[in-house]
Protein backbone atom coordinates (compact mmCIF):
# COMPACT_ATOMS: atom_id res chain seq x y z
CA UNK A 1 0.00 0.00 0.00
CA UNK A 2 1.54 3.38 -1.34
CA UNK A 3 1.80 6.03 1.49
CA UNK A 4 -0.52 9.07 1.19
CA UNK A 5 0.98 12.47 1.81
CA UNK A 6 -8.80 22.80 -7.81
CA UNK A 7 -8.49 28.06 -17.18
CA UNK A 8 -9.61 30.36 -14.70
CA UNK A 9 -10.88 30.16 -10.92
CA UNK A 10 -15.14 30.43 -10.58
CA UNK A 11 -14.61 34.24 -10.35
CA UNK A 12 -17.41 34.14 -7.47
CA UNK A 13 -14.94 32.38 -4.97
CA UNK A 14 -11.73 33.79 -6.36
CA UNK A 15 -13.35 37.17 -5.51
CA UNK A 16 -14.83 36.07 -1.91
CA UNK A 17 -11.84 34.87 -1.32
CA UNK A 18 -9.33 37.95 -2.61
CA UNK A 19 -12.07 40.37 -0.83
CA UNK A 20 -10.80 37.70 2.71
CA UNK A 21 -7.16 37.24 2.36
CA UNK A 22 -4.45 40.04 3.25
CA UNK A 23 -3.30 41.99 0.62
CA UNK A 24 -0.09 40.61 0.78
CA UNK A 25 -1.64 37.49 -0.73
CA UNK A 26 -3.16 38.65 -3.62
CA UNK A 27 -0.05 38.68 -6.06
CA UNK A 28 2.14 35.97 -6.42
CA UNK A 29 1.84 34.08 -2.98
CA UNK A 30 1.02 30.50 -2.68
CA UNK A 31 0.62 30.16 0.64
CA UNK A 32 -1.60 27.04 1.10
CA UNK A 33 -1.56 23.72 -0.36
CA UNK A 34 -2.93 24.08 -4.18
CA UNK A 35 -2.62 27.45 -3.92
CA UNK A 36 -4.11 31.15 -3.18
CA UNK A 37 -7.41 29.87 -3.34
CA UNK A 38 -7.07 25.85 -2.71
CA UNK A 39 -8.04 24.87 -5.95
CA UNK A 40 -4.67 24.25 -7.87
CA UNK A 41 -4.93 27.50 -10.04
CA UNK A 42 -2.42 30.41 -10.45
CA UNK A 43 -3.68 33.68 -12.31
CA UNK A 44 0.47 34.09 -13.80
CA UNK A 45 0.57 34.15 -17.22
CA UNK A 46 3.61 34.96 -20.05
CA UNK A 47 5.57 31.65 -18.14
CA UNK A 48 7.90 29.61 -20.33
CA UNK A 49 6.41 27.14 -22.05
CA UNK A 50 9.48 26.49 -24.80
CA UNK A 51 11.43 24.17 -23.19
CA UNK A 52 14.16 22.57 -25.28
CA UNK A 53 16.73 20.70 -22.73
CA UNK A 54 13.58 21.48 -19.96
CA UNK A 55 13.34 24.83 -18.23
CA UNK A 56 16.64 25.88 -16.21
CA UNK A 57 16.79 25.38 -12.19
CA UNK A 58 17.47 28.22 -10.03
CA UNK A 59 18.91 26.24 -7.01
CA UNK A 60 18.61 22.94 -5.42
CA UNK A 61 18.64 22.05 -1.55
CA UNK A 62 19.16 19.26 0.30
CA UNK A 63 16.31 18.08 2.42
CA UNK A 64 15.31 15.80 5.04
CA UNK A 65 12.00 13.51 5.03
CA UNK A 66 9.05 14.24 4.32
CA UNK A 67 6.16 14.90 2.06
CA UNK A 68 5.13 18.41 2.77
CA UNK A 69 5.62 20.93 0.03
CA UNK A 70 6.42 24.22 0.47
CA UNK A 71 4.33 27.52 0.95
CA UNK A 72 5.47 30.85 -0.61
CA UNK A 73 4.61 34.17 1.24
CA UNK A 74 5.83 37.56 1.75
CA UNK A 75 9.18 36.85 -0.11
CA UNK A 76 9.61 33.82 1.79
CA UNK A 77 9.93 30.19 0.45
CA UNK A 78 8.80 28.07 4.00
CA UNK A 79 9.99 24.25 3.53
CA UNK A 80 8.83 22.13 6.43
CA UNK A 81 10.69 18.60 6.90
CA UNK A 82 12.45 16.27 9.43
CA UNK A 83 16.06 16.41 9.94
CA UNK A 84 16.92 13.64 12.22
CA UNK A 85 14.65 13.41 14.90
CA UNK A 86 13.49 16.91 14.76
CA UNK A 87 11.02 18.46 12.36
CA UNK A 88 12.19 22.09 11.50
CA UNK A 89 10.49 24.44 8.92
CA UNK A 90 12.78 26.44 7.46
CA UNK A 91 11.95 30.71 5.65
CA UNK A 92 14.35 30.75 2.64
CA UNK A 93 14.98 33.26 0.19
CA UNK A 94 13.08 32.26 -3.03
CA UNK A 95 15.43 33.32 -5.41
CA UNK A 96 18.64 31.82 -3.83
CA UNK A 97 17.45 29.30 -1.27
CA UNK A 98 19.60 30.36 1.38
CA UNK A 99 18.19 30.34 4.50
CA UNK A 100 16.93 33.22 6.18
CA UNK A 101 15.78 31.13 9.86
CA UNK A 102 14.75 27.78 11.44
CA UNK A 103 12.81 26.68 13.90
CA UNK A 104 12.77 23.02 15.05
CA UNK A 105 10.81 20.95 17.42
CA UNK A 106 11.48 17.30 18.63
CA UNK A 107 9.66 14.50 16.92
CA UNK A 108 8.99 11.05 18.00
CA UNK A 109 6.61 9.96 15.23
CA UNK A 110 7.69 6.44 13.51
CA UNK A 111 5.63 5.64 10.60
CA UNK A 112 4.61 2.21 11.58
CA UNK A 113 4.79 0.54 7.63
CA UNK A 114 8.79 1.66 7.78
CA UNK A 115 8.58 4.21 5.38
CA UNK A 116 8.85 8.10 5.49
CA UNK A 117 8.85 9.95 8.97
CA UNK A 118 8.44 13.13 7.91
CA UNK A 119 6.00 15.82 7.90
CA UNK A 120 2.64 15.27 5.47
CA UNK A 121 1.28 18.72 5.80
CA UNK A 122 2.11 21.58 3.83
CA UNK A 123 2.57 25.05 5.76
CA UNK A 124 -0.07 27.16 5.84
CA UNK A 125 0.47 31.28 6.59
CA UNK A 126 -1.82 33.55 7.17
CA UNK A 127 -1.69 37.01 9.26
CA UNK A 128 1.71 37.07 9.98
CA UNK A 129 1.74 33.78 11.22
CA UNK A 130 3.01 29.99 9.80
CA UNK A 131 1.28 27.15 11.00
CA UNK A 132 3.05 23.85 10.30
CA UNK A 133 1.46 20.14 11.38
CA UNK A 134 3.81 17.19 11.88
CA UNK A 135 3.08 13.72 11.20
CA UNK A 136 2.91 13.02 15.39
CA UNK A 137 0.19 15.58 15.66
CA UNK A 138 2.71 18.79 16.57
CA UNK A 139 1.13 22.08 15.77
CA UNK A 140 3.08 25.07 15.93
CA UNK A 141 2.64 28.58 15.06
CA UNK A 142 5.85 30.56 14.19
CA UNK A 143 6.10 34.05 13.25
CA UNK A 144 6.74 34.55 9.29
CA UNK A 145 9.08 37.57 10.10
CA UNK A 146 11.17 35.98 12.55
CA UNK A 147 10.95 32.19 12.98
CA UNK A 148 9.79 32.65 16.92
CA UNK A 149 7.88 30.54 18.42
CA UNK A 150 4.15 32.25 18.98
CA UNK A 151 2.58 28.63 20.66
CA UNK A 152 2.28 25.12 20.55
CA UNK A 153 -0.52 22.14 20.91
CA UNK A 154 -0.28 18.38 20.61
CA UNK A 155 -3.12 17.30 18.97
CA UNK A 156 -3.15 13.91 19.62
CA UNK A 157 -1.85 14.01 23.14
CA UNK A 158 -4.85 17.25 23.80
CA UNK A 159 -7.57 14.79 21.97
CA UNK A 160 -6.64 11.88 22.44
CA UNK A 161 -6.69 11.60 18.70
CA UNK A 162 -5.72 8.40 16.41
CA UNK A 163 -2.27 9.29 14.54
CA UNK A 164 -4.06 7.48 11.20
CA UNK A 165 -2.44 4.92 8.68
CA UNK A 166 0.34 7.18 7.94
CA UNK A 167 0.88 10.23 10.53
CA UNK A 168 -1.00 13.34 10.89
CA UNK A 169 -1.65 14.43 7.09
CA UNK A 170 -4.89 16.36 6.93
CA UNK A 171 -3.25 20.19 6.57
CA UNK A 172 -5.06 23.27 8.27
CA UNK A 173 -7.03 26.27 6.67
CA UNK A 174 -7.32 29.41 8.39
CA UNK A 175 -10.88 30.59 7.50
CA UNK A 176 -13.14 33.70 9.17
CA UNK A 177 -9.94 34.62 11.47
CA UNK A 178 -10.40 30.65 12.54
CA UNK A 179 -7.34 27.88 12.19
CA UNK A 180 -9.45 24.77 11.25
CA UNK A 181 -7.98 21.30 11.55
CA UNK A 182 -9.20 17.45 11.30
CA UNK A 183 -8.55 16.48 14.35
CA UNK A 184 -10.09 13.19 14.37
CA UNK A 185 -10.85 12.34 18.14
CA UNK A 186 -14.47 11.57 19.12
CA UNK A 187 -16.39 14.91 20.03
CA UNK A 188 -13.67 16.77 18.28
CA UNK A 189 -13.45 15.77 14.59
CA UNK A 190 -13.09 18.95 13.39
CA UNK A 191 -11.79 21.65 15.90
CA UNK A 192 -11.18 25.27 15.71
CA UNK A 193 -8.47 26.83 17.10
CA UNK A 194 -7.54 31.04 17.84
CA UNK A 195 -4.70 31.11 15.25
CA UNK A 196 -3.10 34.20 17.71
CA UNK A 197 -2.93 31.86 20.44
CA UNK A 198 -4.07 28.45 19.87
CA UNK A 199 -7.05 28.41 22.07
CA UNK A 200 -9.52 25.84 21.00
CA UNK A 201 -12.75 28.10 19.81
CA UNK A 202 -15.18 25.30 19.17
CA UNK A 203 -14.85 21.20 18.11
CA UNK A 204 -17.59 19.85 16.47
CA UNK A 205 -18.05 15.98 15.37
CA UNK A 206 -16.66 12.58 15.79
CA UNK A 207 -14.79 12.22 12.38
CA UNK A 208 -11.90 10.33 12.51
CA UNK A 209 -8.85 11.85 10.54
CA UNK A 210 -8.57 11.81 7.07
CA UNK A 211 -5.70 12.82 4.33
CA UNK A 212 -7.63 15.52 1.98
CA UNK A 213 -6.90 18.88 2.76
CA UNK A 214 -9.97 21.56 3.38
CA UNK A 215 -11.66 23.23 0.68
CA UNK A 216 -13.52 26.49 0.73
CA UNK A 217 -17.37 26.80 -0.64
CA UNK A 218 -19.31 29.66 -0.94
CA UNK A 219 -22.95 28.93 0.12
CA UNK A 220 -25.43 31.62 0.19
CA UNK A 221 -22.80 34.39 0.40
CA UNK A 222 -21.17 33.07 3.31
CA UNK A 223 -17.56 31.21 3.38
CA UNK A 224 -17.79 27.66 4.77
CA UNK A 225 -14.55 25.25 5.14
CA UNK A 226 -15.93 21.48 3.37
CA UNK A 227 -13.55 18.61 5.17
CA UNK A 228 -13.25 14.83 3.45
CA UNK A 229 -12.24 13.40 6.76
CA UNK A 230 -12.00 9.78 7.01
CA UNK A 231 -15.25 8.86 7.09
CA UNK A 232 -16.74 11.56 4.44
CA UNK A 233 -17.74 15.25 4.03
CA UNK A 234 -18.12 17.94 6.41
CA UNK A 235 -19.35 21.39 5.63
CA UNK A 236 -18.81 23.83 8.68
CA UNK A 237 -19.70 26.89 9.24
CA UNK A 238 -16.07 28.58 10.46
CA UNK A 239 -17.14 30.90 12.88
CA UNK A 240 -19.84 28.79 15.03
CA UNK A 241 -18.85 25.46 14.13
CA UNK A 242 -22.45 24.76 13.11
CA UNK A 243 -22.55 21.46 10.55
CA UNK A 244 -23.96 22.56 7.58
CA UNK A 245 -24.21 19.00 5.34
CA UNK A 246 -22.24 15.67 5.82
CA UNK A 247 -22.35 12.76 3.78
CA UNK A 248 -20.62 9.25 4.49
CA UNK A 249 -18.03 8.75 1.60
CA UNK A 250 -15.53 6.08 1.92
CA UNK A 251 -14.50 2.70 0.94
CA UNK A 252 -15.41 -0.41 2.74
CA UNK A 253 -11.87 -1.29 2.95
CA UNK A 254 -10.26 -0.47 6.28
CA UNK A 255 -7.16 -0.21 4.72
CA UNK A 256 -7.63 2.98 2.86
CA UNK A 257 -7.61 6.79 3.41
CA UNK A 258 -9.47 9.37 1.77
CA UNK A 259 -6.51 11.69 0.59
CA UNK A 260 -7.78 14.33 -2.59
CA UNK A 261 -9.20 17.67 -1.35
CA UNK A 262 -12.76 18.66 -2.40
CA UNK A 263 -12.85 20.16 -5.65
CA UNK A 264 -15.27 23.35 -5.68
CA UNK A 265 -17.46 24.95 -8.41
CA UNK A 266 -19.60 28.03 -7.20
CA UNK A 267 -22.67 25.84 -4.84
CA UNK A 268 -21.06 22.47 -6.48
CA UNK A 269 -18.81 19.57 -4.81
CA UNK A 270 -17.00 16.82 -5.89
CA UNK A 271 -15.28 14.37 -3.98
CA UNK A 272 -12.85 11.79 -5.58
CA UNK A 273 -11.59 8.77 -3.69
CA UNK A 274 -9.96 5.67 -4.63
CA UNK A 275 -10.32 2.13 -3.28
CA UNK A 276 -13.78 1.11 -4.93
CA UNK A 277 -15.83 4.00 -3.23
CA UNK A 278 -15.09 6.68 -6.61
CA UNK A 279 -16.32 10.26 -7.46
CA UNK A 280 -20.37 11.53 -6.46
CA UNK A 281 -20.60 15.65 -7.43
CA UNK A 282 -22.87 17.42 -5.07
CA UNK A 283 -25.39 20.75 -5.42
CA UNK A 284 -26.57 22.79 -2.74
CA UNK A 285 -30.17 23.72 -3.05
CA UNK A 286 -32.42 25.26 -0.88
CA UNK A 287 -30.55 24.04 2.03
CA UNK A 288 -30.41 20.31 1.08
CA UNK A 289 -27.84 18.55 -1.31
CA UNK A 290 -28.78 17.02 -4.24
CA UNK A 291 -26.47 14.12 -5.92
CA UNK A 292 -25.64 15.15 -9.60
CA UNK A 293 -24.20 12.03 -10.30
CA UNK A 294 -21.70 9.12 -8.68
CA UNK A 295 -19.45 5.98 -10.10
CA UNK A 296 -15.96 4.41 -9.76
CA UNK A 297 -15.62 4.56 -13.73
CA UNK A 298 -15.34 8.17 -14.40
CA UNK A 299 -12.28 9.83 -11.81
CA UNK A 300 -11.57 7.60 -9.15
CA UNK A 301 -8.48 9.63 -7.69
CA UNK A 302 -6.12 7.85 -5.46
CA UNK A 303 -4.24 10.82 -3.60
CA UNK A 304 -3.89 13.76 -6.26
CA UNK A 305 -6.82 16.63 -6.16
CA UNK A 306 -8.53 16.89 -9.86
CA UNK A 307 -8.09 20.44 -11.13
CA UNK A 308 -11.07 22.13 -12.82
CA UNK A 309 -10.60 24.15 -15.65
CA UNK A 310 -14.17 25.30 -17.16
CA UNK A 311 -16.47 22.58 -17.30
CA UNK A 312 -13.67 19.82 -17.21
CA UNK A 313 -11.92 18.28 -14.46
CA UNK A 314 -8.37 16.76 -15.22
CA UNK A 315 -6.89 14.21 -13.19
CA UNK A 316 -5.69 10.81 -12.59
CA UNK A 317 -7.62 8.13 -12.02
CA UNK A 318 -6.52 4.83 -10.10
CA UNK A 319 -4.17 3.12 -7.68
CA UNK A 320 -0.39 4.67 -7.46
CA UNK A 321 0.57 1.42 -7.18
CA UNK A 322 2.07 -0.79 -10.37
CA UNK A 323 2.29 2.50 -12.45
CA UNK A 324 -0.81 2.20 -14.06
CA UNK A 325 -3.31 5.65 -13.21
CA UNK A 326 -4.53 7.08 -15.87
CA UNK A 327 -4.61 10.91 -16.91
CA UNK A 328 -8.09 12.32 -17.64
CA UNK A 329 -10.66 14.41 -19.02
CA UNK A 330 -14.11 14.48 -17.47
CA UNK A 331 -17.00 16.57 -17.80
CA UNK A 332 -17.76 18.13 -14.73
CA UNK A 333 -21.65 17.91 -15.14
CA UNK A 334 -21.93 14.68 -16.09
CA UNK A 335 -18.73 12.30 -15.14
CA UNK A 336 -17.83 11.24 -18.70
CA UNK A 337 -14.84 11.01 -19.72
CA UNK A 338 -13.68 12.79 -22.97
CA UNK A 339 -10.35 11.27 -22.83
CA UNK A 340 -7.43 9.33 -21.07
CA UNK A 341 -3.92 8.75 -21.37
CA UNK A 342 -2.93 4.86 -19.73
CA UNK A 343 -0.23 4.44 -17.17
CA UNK A 344 0.23 8.17 -16.87
CA UNK A 345 1.26 7.81 -13.06
CA UNK A 346 -0.20 9.75 -10.66
CA UNK A 347 0.45 13.49 -10.83
CA UNK A 348 -0.06 16.98 -9.33
CA UNK A 349 -2.14 19.15 -11.56
CA UNK A 350 -1.51 22.61 -12.28
CA UNK A 351 -3.62 25.02 -13.72
CA UNK A 352 -1.71 28.48 -15.35
CA UNK A 353 -0.79 30.36 -18.57
CA UNK A 354 -3.82 28.91 -20.18
CA UNK A 355 -2.60 25.49 -20.36
CA UNK A 356 -2.03 22.45 -17.76
CA UNK A 357 0.85 21.45 -15.95
CA UNK A 358 1.41 17.70 -14.67
CA UNK A 359 4.53 16.87 -11.90
CA UNK A 360 4.84 13.32 -12.04
CA UNK A 361 5.94 10.94 -9.38
CA UNK A 362 8.90 10.37 -11.13
CA UNK A 363 10.02 14.02 -11.37
CA UNK A 364 9.13 14.83 -14.90
CA UNK A 365 6.80 17.81 -15.84
CA UNK A 366 4.66 17.79 -18.70
CA UNK A 367 2.86 20.82 -19.83
CA UNK A 368 -0.36 19.82 -22.45
CA UNK A 369 -3.10 21.64 -23.37
CA UNK A 370 -6.74 22.62 -21.47
CA UNK A 371 -8.25 20.85 -24.31
CA UNK A 372 -11.71 18.22 -23.62
CA UNK A 373 -11.43 17.26 -27.05
CA UNK A 374 -8.09 15.34 -26.46
CA UNK A 375 -4.58 14.99 -25.24
CA UNK A 376 -2.08 17.25 -26.37
CA UNK A 377 1.35 17.68 -25.15
CA UNK A 378 3.50 20.51 -25.47
CA UNK A 379 6.74 19.85 -23.70
CA UNK A 380 8.17 17.56 -21.21
CA UNK A 381 11.34 17.53 -19.14
CA UNK A 382 12.42 15.46 -15.47
CA UNK A 383 13.46 18.00 -13.39
CA UNK A 384 14.19 15.46 -10.51
CA UNK A 385 15.50 11.85 -10.13
CA UNK A 386 13.33 10.71 -6.63
CA UNK A 387 9.64 10.22 -5.67
CA UNK A 388 7.26 13.16 -5.77
CA UNK A 389 4.63 13.05 -4.09
CA UNK A 390 4.86 16.17 -2.33
CA UNK A 391 2.41 19.00 -3.60
CA UNK A 392 4.32 21.68 -6.13
CA UNK A 393 4.00 25.47 -5.47
CA UNK A 394 4.36 28.52 -7.90
CA UNK A 395 4.93 31.76 -7.34
CA UNK A 396 6.36 34.89 -9.58
CA UNK A 397 7.63 32.59 -11.98
CA UNK A 398 9.27 30.30 -10.16
CA UNK A 399 7.76 26.44 -9.50
CA UNK A 400 9.15 24.53 -6.22
CA UNK A 401 9.01 20.54 -6.28
CA UNK A 402 10.83 18.39 -4.04
CA UNK A 403 11.04 14.75 -3.89
CA UNK A 404 12.77 12.55 -0.95
CA UNK A 405 16.38 14.18 -0.61
CA UNK A 406 15.96 17.53 -2.60
CA UNK A 407 13.68 20.64 -3.10
CA UNK A 408 14.19 22.89 -6.59
CA UNK A 409 13.60 25.71 -7.86
CA UNK A 410 12.46 26.08 -11.73
CA UNK A 411 12.55 28.92 -13.33
CA UNK A 412 9.60 29.37 -15.57
CA UNK A 413 9.91 33.30 -16.69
Amino acid sequence: MAKVPFVTPVFALALTLALTLPPALLAADWPNIHGPNRDNHSAETGLNWAWKDGPPVAWRLDVGAGFAGVAVSGGSVFLFHRVNAEEVLTALDPATGKEKWKFAARTRYVDDFGFDDGPRCVPVVSGGRVFALGANGDLHAVETATGKKLWHRNLLADYKAPKGYFGVGAGPIVIADRLLVNVGAKGAGIVAFDPATGKELWKATDDPPGYAAPAVIDLGGKLHAAFLTRGGLVVVEPVSGAVKFSKPWRSRLDASVNAAAPVVRKDELLLTVSYGAGAVLLKAKAGEWDEVWTNDRSLSSHYNTPVLVGDHLNGVHGRQEGGGAQLRCVEWKTGEVKWTVERFGVASLLAVDGGLLAVREGGELVRFEANPQAFKETARAKVLDGTVRAAPALSDGRLFLRDEKRLVCVKLK
